[in-house]
C-alpha cells in the first residue's frame, strides 16, 4: 500500500462545524429576563421550567424560536419578505448555533366552518383521492368529494386568436363536492327576524337592534336608509311586499351614500357573510349572545349534517362512502383502511395508513375527520399539528413544544414522552416548555427559571440534570418530588344535582348523581367525554359559574386592569378626588397621549425590513397626556399606580386617601389565585398560559354562583401553584360553594371529596362511568387506569 494510502485511511482531524454542539444565549433581555445566558446543548431533550410567570416561553419562545424564525425570513428576497409578518429582533446580546425552529404551540385551530380535523391535516386530502380513484360510481376527481369545493357551470362564447380570429361557443363544467344547500356548513340557520329590528320603528327612529348597527352609523345604517329601495321614515310593519323584499334578501348592488360609492345587500345575506359565517365560539361575547337569540342551528336536511352534495354520498368503496369513511372514529377509520387492497394506489394507501396510525399513536384515535376544528382543546390542537412532523424526514431540526402534556391522562403522558424522545432519536433539538413531573423526568438537560414570577424571576436558577435538579435547592427541585396524600376524611355532600340519560357526544345513557357542597374532580383518559358529560349535561344556567379554557382575547392594550373591571372603579375614584370625568383616566380614550395613542410605544414600519417598536418620548411610555398625570389619588397619579403589582395596589386601595372597597375586592381575588406580582398595567399579550388561566378564574370568582365548574385549571401550574389552587379550591368549598372540576392532575384528585371516572377508554371505548366513589376507594380497588396511576402517585 502507498504512503498516499494509507494517510487517506486515517480518520480525519475535527472539523470546526463539528465544535458546534451548544445553542448559546447571552444576555437575553426580552420581557422579564434579566440579561440571562445559557447554553443548550443540541440533539438532546431539554426541558425549560420554573414558577408560571417566571420567563420559560419569552426565552425559549420569544427569544430562541423567535430569532430562529426571523433569520430563515431573511433568507428569502425582499420581495417574498413584503408578504410575510415582520419580525423584531429579540433584546439579546448573542445567539449562536439556531437551527431551524418548528414551533407546536397550543394557539387553538382556525375556528372557521368549513375547517375540520381532516381539512387541517392531509388525512382528508389522501382520503379525496383515494376514493376519485377507487370509488363507484366514479362521480369526478378529487374535488367532487371536497365539501369546500361548489358545482360550477358555465356556458358562452369565447374568442381564439390562432391565426384569424374565430368564436368558439365552449362550456365549462366543474364537479364539486360542496351541499348547494348549507354550502359545506353542515348546518343551516333559521333567523327570527324580530331579534334584529323593531318593525314598530323605521330606520331613522333607529329600528335596528342589531349589535353595534345604530341609527346614526354610517356605513351600515345608511346604505339602507339612503338605498332607495326603503323608505327610511315608514316603520318597517308598513313597508310593501316589494319594500320587504329588497330590504331582507336584496341583491348585491351598489348604491351612492352621501357621496361615495357602496355596496347596498339584503339585511339576510348581509348578516350571513358578516356575521353567521364565523364560529359562534371565536365571537366576542355580546355578538355570540345576539347570535344565539336571532339564530336557530339546524343540522342541513340535504346533507344530513355531512356537508357533502348527493352525489359524493353515493359514490362508495366496499360500501363506505367518504361521509361516513370521514364519521368513524380515527381508529376505525385506520382498521378499515388496513383492510383495503389496491395494488394501483398503493403508495396512496400506505401514506395515508401511516397518519391515521399517527393519530391513534399520539393518542387522538378517538376523534373523527369531520370534527369542526375549533372544537379541539389547546391539547388536542397541539397533538394534531405534531402529527405532521412525526413522519418527517428532516434532522437537526428545533422542535419547540409549549406543554405537550396538558390535557393528558397521566397513561396518555407516557405516550407523549415516547413520542418526545423518538424525534430527539432522530437527531433533532428538542425544547420543552413543561410543568409534569414526568416529562421533567426525562429530559437530558434541564434549565429551571425563576425564583419567583414577573418582576421576581427572569433568571436562571439551574442548569444540568434531572438528578442535579432533585438536589439543586431551587422551588421546582423542592417541589419535584411532591406527593398530595389521599384524604383521611372527606366532606359530607349537601346534595346532588342529578343527570340523567347523557347522549352528548360520545356518552352512552350515562346516569350520574354529582354531590353538592364538596370538592368533585370529573377524570378519565383523553376523549373518555369528560367535558361531554360537565359542559354537555351541567345546564350552565342560574347558579352555574362554568370556566372553560378558551382563550382570554385581547390586544396590547388589554392588561389586567381592564380585563377585571379594575379600571372602572380606579377611574371613577381619580376622577372624583379631583373633580374631571372619568375618561381622562382611560388610555384609550379621552386621557391618551396624542403621540402614541395610548399605547406608550411608537411602531416605525420600515417596508420590507422589522417594524421597529420605539418608547414614545412624548409620555416616555406612561401612555398618558402630560396633563392627566397632573392628577393623583394618595399621592399617586394614574400610570404610577397601574404600574404597582396586584399586592402593593391591594395595599394602596385597602386604607387611607386611596381606600377604594370595589378596587380592593377584585385585586383581593387576584391575590387569591396567586397572580400578586402581577402589574395591573401589563399588556395581556405578555401573560403566559397559566397566568391567564388564573386571570380568568379571578374575573370569574366574583359572580354570584353557587356551583363552579373548572375545565383543568392547573393547566400551565408549576407544582407549587397547585399547592395554592387547592387552598383556593377549598375556601370556595368551605365558604358554601359546590366546586366540579375536570382534571387530571393527581394532586387535584388526591384532594377530591369525590371522584367520577369516565372510560374505560377514549371514543366509543369510554362514555361510560367506571367509578363513583371517594379517592381512597379509588385506591384501594385499582379498577381503573386513574385508580392505577393515583395509586402509583400517593405511594399506596
Amino acid at each position: 500500500m502507498s504512503k498516499a494510502t494509507r494517510a487517506n485511511t486515517q480518520s480525519p482531524a475535527p472539523r470546526g462545524g463539528d465544535r458546534h454542539d451548544l445553542i448559546r444565549v447571552h444576555g437575553a433581555r426580552v420581557n422579564n429576563l434579566k440579561d440571562v445566558s445559557v447554553e443548550i446543548p443540541k440533539r438532546r431533550l431539554t426541558v425549560f421550567t420554573g414558577v408560571s410567570g417566571s420567563g420559560k416561553s419569552s426565552l425559549v419562545f420569544d427569544t430562541i424560536a423567535a430569532e430562529s424564525q426571523r433569520l430563515i425570513n431573511e433568507t428569502y428576497s425582499a420581495f417574498v419578505q413584503g408578504f410575510m409578518p415582520t419580525l423584531a429582533r429579540p433584546e439579546v446580546d448573542v445567539l449562536e448555533g439556531l437551527t431551524t425552529a418548528i414551533v407546536v404551540d397550543q394557539q387553538r385551530m382556525g375556528a372557521d366552518p368549513r375547517s375540520t380535523v381532516g381539512t387541517a391535516t392531509d388525512a382528508g386530502a389522501m382520503l379525496r383521492i383515494l376514493f376519485s380513484r377507487l370509488g363507484e360510481p366514479h362521480i369526478g376527481p378529487p374535488g367532487a368529494y371536497a365539501f369546500n369545493v361548489p358545482s360550477v357551470r358555465a356556458s358562452g362564447a369565447i374568442t381564439v386568436e390562432r391565426g384569424a380570429k374565430t368564436t368558439v361557443k365552449a362550456t365549462f363544467n366543474r364537479t364539486g363536492g360542496m351541499c348547494a344547500r348549507c354550502e359545506g356548513r353542515g348546518s343551516v340557520t333559521d333567523i327570527d327576524l324580530t331579534q334584529l329590528y323593531d318593525d314598530s320603528k323605521s330606520l331613522a327612529e333607529g329600528a335596528f337592534t342589531i349589535p353595534g348597527w345604530k341609527s346614526d352609523s354610517q356605513w351600515t345604517v345608511q346604505v339602507y336608509a339612503q338605498s332607495g329601495f326603503v323608505d327610511p321614515d315608514k316603520p318597517i310593519s308598513r313597508y310593501t311586499k316589494k319594500e320587504m323584499r329588497d330590504f331582507l334578501y336584496g341583491e348585491p348592488v351598489k348604491v351612492k351614500v352621501n357621496g361615495v360609492n357602496l355596496t347596498y345587500e339584503g339585511l339576510i345575506p348581509k348578516l350571513q357573510k358578516s356575521i353567521l359565517s364565523k364560529d359562534k365560539e371565536a365571537m366576542q361575547p355580546h355578538i355570540r349572545a345576539f347570535v344565539e337569540r336571532a339564530v336557530t342551528f339546524t343540522t342541513c336536511p340535504e346533507c344530513d349534517g355531512t356537508r357533502l352534495s348527493e352525489g359524493a354520498r353515493s359514490s362508495k368503496i366496499e360500501g363506505i362512502s367518504i361521509a361516513d369513511a370521514c364519521a368513524m372514529q380515527i381508529s376505525d377509520l385506520a382498521a378499515w383502511v388496513r383492510g383495503l387492497d389496491a395494488p394501483s394506489v398503493a403508495p396512496l394507501l400506505d401514506a395515508l395508513r401511516q397518519t391515521l396510525d399517527s393519530f391513534v399513536e399520539i393518542g387522538l384515535g378517538y376523534l373523527s375527520l369531520d370534527r369542526p376544528s375549533g372544537t379541539l382543546s389547546g391539547g388536542e390542537a397541539q397533538r394534531v399539528k405534531m402529527i405532521r412532523h412525526l413522519g418527517s424526514s428532516l434532522t437537526d431540526v428545533t422542535y419547540v413544544f409549549d406543554e405537550p402534556t396538558i390535557g393528558l391522562h397521566p397513561h396518555d403522558i407516557q405516550r407523549m414522552n415516547a413520542l418526545l424522545l423518538r424525534l430527539r432519536d432522530k437527531g433533532n433539538t428538542v425544547l420543552v416548555v413543561e410543568h409534569k413531573p414526568e416529562t421533567i423526568a426525562i429530559a437530558d438537560h434541564v434549565v429551571d427559571l425563576g425564583p419567583g414570577a414577573g418582576t421576581g424571576g427572569g433568571t436562571i436558577c439551574f442548569e444540568g440534570t434531572v438528578e442535579g435538579l432533585r438536589t439543586g435547592g431551587t422551588i421546582t427541585g423542592r417541589h419535584f418530588g411532591d406527593r398530595a396524600a389521599v384524604k383521611d376524611t372527606v366532606r359530607e355532600p349537601t346534595g346532588a344535582l342529578e343527570i340523567r340519560g347523557a347522549t352528548a357526544n360520545n356518552l352512552r345513557e350515562v346516569d350520574v348523581d354529582v354531590p353538592l357542597g364538596v370538592l368533585t374532580v370529573v377524570t378519565g383518559v383523553a376523549g373518555s367525554g369528560k367535558s361531554s358529560l360537565v359542559h354537555g349535561s351541567i345546564p350552565a344556567g342560574e347558579g352555574v359559574v362554568s370556566i372553560d379554557q378558551g382563550a382570554i382575547r385581547g390586544s396590547r392594550r388589554s392588561n389586567p386592569a381592564t380585563y377585571t373591571g379594575l379600571l372602572d372603579p380606579i377611574r371613577k375614584a381619580f376622577a372624583k378626588a379631583n373633580g374631571v370625568k372619568p375618561a381622562l383616566f382611560s388610555a384609550n380614550s379621552e386621557g391618551a397621549c396624542p403621540g402614541c395613542n395610548g399605547a406608550g410605544v411608537v411602531y416605525t414600519d420600515l417596508a420590507m425590513m422589522a417594524a421597529v417598536a420605539t418608547t414614545c418620548e412624548e409620555c416616555e411610555g406612561k401612555r398618558f397626556q402630560a396633563a392627566v398625570l397632573e392628577y393623583r389619588l394618595g399621592g399617586r397619579d394614574i400610570s404610577e399606580v397601574l404600574a404597582m403589582s396586584v399586592t402593593e395596589a391591594e395595599e394602596f386601595f385597602g386604607a387611607g386617601e386611596a381606600a377604594t372597597p370595589a378596587a380592593h375586592r377584585i385585586l383581593g381575588r387576584l391575590a387569591d389565585v396567586g397572580l400578586g406580582y402581577l402589574s395591573l398595567g401589563q399588556p395581556l399579550t405578555t401573560l403566559s398560559g397559566g397566568e391567564r388561566q388564573r386571570l380568568k378564574l379571578a374575573t370569574h370568582m366574583g359572580e354570584k354562583g353557587g356551583v363552579y365548574v373548572l375545565d383543568e385549571p392547573t393547566a400551565g401550574l408549576h407544582l407549587a401553584d397547585v399547592e395554592q389552587l387547592l387552598h383556593l379550591l377549598d375556601r370556595l368549598v368551605d365558604s358554601g360553594k359546590s366546586v366540579i372540576v375536570v382534571e387530571h392532575h393527581q394532586a387535584v384528585m388526591a384532594h377530591a371529596d369525590w371522584i367520577i371516572d369516565l372510560g374505560p377508554g377514549a371514543g366509543h371505548d369510554g362514555g361510560r362511568v367506571v367509578f363513583e366513589g371517594t379517592p381512597a376507594e379509588l385506591v384501594a380497588g385499582r379498577t381503573t387506569l386513574t385508580g392505577e396511576h393515583l395509586a402509583a402517585y400517593v405511594g399506596a
